[in-house]
Formats: C-alpha cells, structure tokens, sequence
C-alpha cells in the first residue's frame, strides 16, 4: 500500500522547536519529490518546504526561511521537517505530499502543528 504518515506535531510555545517526520510505504522516496505543506484554519493550503531527488535541492518559502529545515533519510524513507523559533502564525495541520514531476500524487492523513503561550 502507497502512503505517507506523518507525525510530531503538538502544542508549543512561540520561540519552541518541533520536527516533524514523513514515513513513506509502498515507494521508494528516490524518485520523489517530497514536499511539506500546511493549511491554517480559513487559509489557502501553502507550500512551506520541499526536497528533490535524486540529488536533494531543497527550497522554502520566505515565510519560513532560516526557521525551517527538510532533509531525507533514504535508508529510512522518511523525511523530516525540523522546525525552530516557531511563532503562532505557523499554527496549522502539516501535511507530506509526493511527486514525480507532474503534481503531487501521494499526501498524508496530515499532523497538528499548534503554536501558542
């Protein structure tokens, strides 16, 4: 079975850290890119961060430049997104999504990303 879960999120203090993890079944994640996306309540979904394959370029959005890490563990098949100096506009639901090139085909069930005092 094809599927991506994602996991790590919780509730965190503004200035905290959280890193989320995205596990891959089903497909290997070298021939994938792997993508992080969220969605706030009454918001657009956005792209936040993302890493090509084979080589691993990676590319963020300015909102969460200099924060926000991705990297990849391919014996792992798993991808994380490390998340440091967290502020509450980054409260959302973190999805992981899977492409090969044409649009992203594979997406978690999501993981709850709260950012609050």
């Amino acid at each position: 079975q094809v599927q991506l879960v994602e996991s790590g999120g919780g509730l965190v203090q503004p200035g905290g850290s959280l890193r989320l993890s995205c596990a891959a079944s089903g497909f290997r994640l070298k021939y994938y890119t792997i993508a992080w996306f969220r969605q706030a309540p009454g918001k657009e979904r956005e792209g936040v961060a993302c890493i090509s394959s084979p080589y691993s370029n990676t590319h963020y959005a300015d909102s969460v430049e200099g924060r926000f890490t991705i990297s990849k563990d391919k014996a792992k098949g798993a991808v994380f997104l490390q998340m440091n100096n967290l502020k509450p506009e980054d409260t959302a639901v973190y999805y992981c999504a899977a492409s090969v090139g044409s649009g992203y085909d594979i997406w978690g069930q999501g993981t709850q990303v709260t950012v609050s005092a």
